[in-house]
């Protein structure tokens, strides 16, 4: 479906454009019919679920014969992955915050500014500027809704409800608060949380600093206001988020599907707390594989709840991790698999993820894609299989690509082979087809070994320096027209602001966390000029759900 106004990509599709666009055209005309055909058929476009999850490294779900080594199993994704696409190579952003930025916006997360993970306190998010799936989606006449891990920041403008969304139970940050209770500070896990625990600090002058007013999640309805739900730091409240998100996400399927409107629900789980489950499911044990058998069952759930409601033929889902497993002084379950490295990295296993997509008489099953996918790649291939092109944003690149042809033709049919993998501002590494070249660590002026063959050296151990010398020069010439079109269009600054604004039952811990914290009059200076200024990257982030290295 051709769009009225040109989307702006990124520099290297024009190059694949100009090479490729007259047999693109021949099978978008081709997509289009089958497109209508199926929406003549059930009245509307196509529904659309996207599941989204942590940390998790590719082979470690769909792939059964990998599990039975890892003391768990996951039999619904693996037969919704054996019955779709499994994609070998999706690529994601290396970290939680950017990885959900990208996906929402169809573009790196540097270009939003969302490049750094969200704590409480952020003081920061997604910018009211950026326009996300739920608006695009919306605007043309969709039902959508969002439940699960925003991560998105914890200004008012970013919350989820004021992006598009007609409802959401969404959480501002990761998993890390799940140990901001009194009993993870009684065991050591944190510090510094609970003062009123222990006997008083004659040398604490500024008691009261401490982020109290984190929220386990928040709900609401499209630009209403907001309400907390669950109640800090009882961590039996937070183990109920991921339950409420299921019961509602069913819901608003079965709401939508009755009503004859298309619907959008993005289902973000957030799988696991630091602070564990009571009752073990796996043989493994571990955190992670804990968290992806309960997931399992849930997805069994959907898929006989699409089924059903007989709208399963109309009805697109993705399964997708949201960037690898946290390798480095990671809980016990996180580990490399097949790639190397992991959250965190630009190596592979640190952006190549576990990724499927199922879809019943339009996706051929059995299918096993080596074609490149990127997560931002969604935004445009959601927009179009929802005729919301005309509602993608042309002001700033969008990075994502339109991949129906891929998700109906399957393999062979991708429309990207290329990467650029960001570490918070840096462009750490460039991927073209089989090759990659790792910018960061270089010699001024010199030419060292940092050229991998991803077929012959997949764990990238091997890096080259005579053998890949025919790259150099190609790779350079992509990094500069990669970095004079965003000179053309610069990145954008991430929304800053007091943190948690706009709730309608706020805790008074969650109230004094909005505002500044002393008398104005008896300061020379405004808190908010240094909020306005907080750096745009800090490279401290370490941990489930906590950024690069």
């Amino acid at each position: 479906m051709k769009q009225k106004n040109e989307i702006v990509h990124d520099a290297e599709y024009y190059i694949l454009e100009a090479r490729h666009g007259e047999v693109w055209a021949a099978e978008d005309d081709e997509l289009d019919a089958r497109l209508e055909a199926l929406r003549k058929k059930y009245g509307t476009p196509p529904n659309i679920v996207h599941i989204m999850w942590d940390d998790t490294a590719f082979g470690e779900v769909g792939i059964p014969h990998l599990q039975k080594t890892r003391g768990f199993e996951t039999p619904n994704i693996n037969r919704l992955a054996a019955e779709g696409i499994f994609f070998c190579r999706m690529y994601t952003e290396p970290s939680c915050t950017p990885s959900r930025a990208a996906v929402m916006t169809g573009r790196h997360a540097v270009r939003s500014g969302m490049y750094n993970v969200a704590f409480p306190y952020e003081y920061g998010g997604l910018d009211a500027e950026e326009v996300t799936m739920g608006t695009v989606l919306s605007s043309v006449g969709y039902a959508t809704a969002f439940y699960g891990k925003w991560h998105l920041g914890d200004t008012e403008e970013s919350y989820a409800t004021n992006h598009g969304f007609d409802e959401a139970l969404f959480t501002p940050y990761n998993q890390v608060p799940s140990i901001y209770t009194p009993a993870a500070e009684n065991m050591g896990a944190i510090t510094g949380m609970f003062p009123e625990m222990f006997p008083a600090d004659p040398y604490d002058l500024d008691r009261g600093w401490e982020p109290r007013g984190y929220v386990w999640a928040l709900e609401g309805r499209k630009e209403g206001t907001v309400r907390e739900w669950g109640h800090p730091p009882d961590h039996e409240d937070y183990l109920k988020i991921d339950p409420e998100c299921e019961r509602r996400t069913l819901a608003f399927i079965r709401t939508n599907a009755k009503g004859g409107k298309p619907f959008y629900v993005a289902y973000w789980p957030q799988l696991a707390s630091f602070a564990g489950f009571k009752e073990k499911q796996t043989v493994s044990r571990a955190l992670l594989q804990e968290g992806l058998v309960r997931l399992d069952r849930f997805i069994g759930e959907l898929r006989d709840e699409l089924e059903t409601l007989g709208i399963a033929e109309n009805t697109l889902v993705v399964l997708m991790a949201d960037n690898g497993p946290m390798v480095h002084n990671g809980p016990p379950g996180m580990v490399e698999t097949i790639y190397r490295g992991g959250k965190s990295d630009y190596w592979e296993g640190g952006v190549r993820v576990a990724a499927f997509a199922w879809w019943p008489g339009m996706i051929a099953p059995g299918q096993i894609v080596g074609d490149m996918i990127h997560e931002t790649d969604l935004f445009t291939t959601f927009a179009r299989l929802g005729g919301a092109l005309d509602h993608v944003p042309t002001d700033r690149i969008i990075d994502g690509v339109d991949q129906t042809s891929l998700l109906l033709n399957g393999d062979t049919f991708s429309r990207r082979d290329y990467n650029f993998i960001y570490t918070g501002p840096v462009l750490a590494a460039t991927v073209k087809g089989r090759f990659k070249r790792v910018w960061v660590g270089e010699s001024p002026g010199l030419t060292g070994a940092a050229f991998y063959d991803l077929y012959n050296d997949p764990r990238e151990v091997q890096p080259k320096m005579l053998p890949l010398f025919p790259t150099k020069g190609m790779f350079n010439i992509m990094k500069a027209r990669h970095e004079i079109w965003k000179q053309k269009y610069p990145d954008r600054k991430p929304a800053r602001d007091f943190p948690l604004k706009g709730i309608e039952n706020a805790r008074p811990e969650t109230l004094a966390a909005s505002q500044i914290r002393v008398d104005l009059e008896k300061i020379p200076f405004d808190p908010r000029e240094f909020i306005r200024n907080l750096p745009d990257w800090e490279n401290i982030d370490v941990g489930w759900g906590a950024g690069e290295k």
